[in-house]
C-alpha cells in the first residue's frame, strides 16, 4: 500500500529531477541553425536598411523604380519583394496572386503571359480597392504621403543602373530576373505568394534564376504556405537562404520563453518578425539574444515610426523594414559619427 508519505517522497524525487534536467539544458550551448556566417545578419551596429516593396509609400510597390529610389537611399539596402509567376513562367513582382489592386487590369497573375502584360504596357502604379484581391471601386493612381501622383521619371536612378527598358510614363511589370541583374550585390528578400501548383513552379524557377546569377547567398526566401516552405527544407543542393512561417515562428518563441529553445534545430537563417502580434511582444531584447545564440538574424517589420526604429536599433535588431527608405535613413544618421 502506498501511503501519503511515499506518494509526496515520489512527487518530491520527480519534481526534483526535472528541475535538474532543466538545469542541465539550460546550460547546454545552443544549436547553430546556421553554419558559417550568417548573410543576414547586420553590418555593425546598425540594422540593415530593408525596403519594403521598394519602399511602397514613396513609390508604387513592388516595382523597379521603387528598389532604384531605395538603392539612391542607401546602396547597401536590402531589397524587400514578394514574387508570383506568369503563364509563361516568368517570375514577377508583386505583393498579390492578382493584378487587381496595383495595376489598370484585371486576372489572376497565372492567367496573363508576362509578355502581355509588357506588350499592353500594364501599369503597375495603383492602390486600387479591393476585396478578397477582386477590384471593388474606382481605380486610384499611386499618391504619396503628400498626395503627389508619381511617374518613372521622379525616380532618382543610381547612374550604374541601365533604366533604358523600362517606360517613361507607366509602371511596367517587373521581374525578379531584373532585379537579379540590376541590383548584383544587394540582399533581396523573396516570398512566394502563390499555392499549390503555381507555387511550386515559382520555387523552381526562382531556384533556377539562383544558380543562373550564383544569388543563393544573398537571396532568402519566405512562403506562408506550409507545402512551399517544405520545399525549402527539403531541398537538396546549395545552401538555401530561408525564414519560417508562422509555426516555425511560434515554435521558437515558444521554445525561448521557456528556456528549452536548444531543441530549435530549423535550418533557418534569419527571423522576419513583428514587432507583436497577438498581443504577444516579439521586439524585445530577449528575442533577439536568443535568436542570435542561435545564429539567427532578426529583421522585423513593418517599421514606419522613428521612436520604434530606434527602439529596435537599441535592442540589437539585425534588419528594419520600413515603408520609408528615406525615413529610416534619416533615423540611422543620427547614429553616425
Amino acid at each position: 500500500m502506498i501511503t501519503k508519505s511515499i506518494t509526496k517522497k515520489i512527487v518530491a524525487a520527480v519534481l526534483l529531477a526535472l528541475l535538474v534536467a532543466y538545469a542541465v539544458i539550460a546550460v547546454l550551448p545552443r544549436p547553430k541553425n546556421f553554419e558559417g556566417d550568417n548573410p543576414m545578419m547586420k553590418d555593425g551596429d546598425i540594422p540593415i536598411l530593408i525596403a519594403h516593396g521598394g519602399g511602397n509609400r514613396e513609390f508604387p510597390d513592388n516595382t523597379f523604380e521603387a528598389f532604384c529610389n531605395a538603392y539612391s537611399v542607401d546602396s547597401r539596402v536590402m531589397m524587400e519583394t514578394d514574387v508570383s509567376i506568369t503563364k509563361d513562367g516568368v517570375i514577377i513582382l508583386s505583393h498579390d496572386t492578382t493584378l487587381d489592386r496595383k495595376t489598370n487590369v484585371t486576372g489572376n497573375i497565372a492567367d496573363w503571359n508576362y509578355t502581355d502584360l509588357i506588350a499592353q504596357r500594364v501599369d503597375f502604379g495603383y492602390t486600387n480597392p479591393t476585396k478578397n484581391q477582386k477590384l471593388s471601386g474606382e481605380r486610384v493612381k499611386f499618391k504619396t504621403d503628400e498626395g503627389k501622383e508619381v511617374t518613372p521619371l521622379d525616380v532618382e536612378y543610381p547612374a550604374e543602373i541601365n533604366r533604358a527598358h523600362r517606360d517613361d510614363e507607366v509602371f511596367l511589370a517587373t521581374t525578379l530576373e531584373e532585379m537579379l541583374v540590376a541590383f548584383p550585390n544587394n540582399r533581396i528578400n523573396v516570398e512566394i505568394k502563390q499555392e499549390g501548383e503555381n507555387g511550386k513552379r515559382a520555387f523552381e524557377e526562382i531556384l533556377r534564376l539562383l544558380r543562373k546569377y550564383d544569388a543563393f547567398d544573398r537571396v532568402v526566401l519566405a512562403s506562408f504556405h506550409d507545402e512551399i516552405f517544405d520545399l525549402f527544407c527539403e531541398y537538396e543542393g546549395d545552401k538555401l537562404l530561408y525564414s519560417p512561417g508562422i509555426m516555425g515562428v511560434v515554435k521558437f518563441y515558444l521554445l525561448q520563453l521557456t528556456g528549452l529553445d536548444v531543441f530549435y534545430k530549423d535550418a533557418i537563417c534569419v527571423l522576419q518578425l513583428p514587432t507583436d502580434d497577438y498581443y504577444v511582444q516579439l521586439g524585445t531584447k530577449t528575442v533577439v539574444d536568443f535568436a542570435h545564440k542561435h545564429n539567427i538574424a532578426v529583421h522585423y517589420w513593418t517599421i514606419n515610426d522613428k521612436a520604434e526604429m530606434r527602439r529596435l536599433i537599441s535592442i540589437g535588431a539585425d534588419g528594419i523594414m520600413t515603408d520609408y527608405p528615406h525615413r529610416l535613413a534619416e533615423v540611422y544618421a543620427e547614429y553616425s559619427d
